[in-house]
């Protein structure tokens, strides 16, 4: 299994900031609850990630037009 694997779960993506300052990726899928607190920094580098792979993401879907 891979970040390319296909899987048929849905889960729950919310994103905020905490009362102690930093930023929580919280997910839910079923039962299972996955917090996930990062200082700023952090979260740039993550949102700077997601954008990344985004710009790759849409450079695909070009080529394959």
């Amino acid at each position: 299994m891979g970040i390319d694997t296909e899987r048929d779960i849905e889960a729950n993506l919310q994103i905020g900031p905490t009362d102690q300052g930093m930023v929580r990726l919280f997910i839910e899928a079923g039962k299972t609850e996955i917090p996930m607190d990062f200082d700023p920094n952090e979260a740039r580098e993550i949102a700077e990630e997601i954008l990344s792979a985004a710009q790759a993401a849409a450079a695909m879907g070009r080529k394959r037009r």
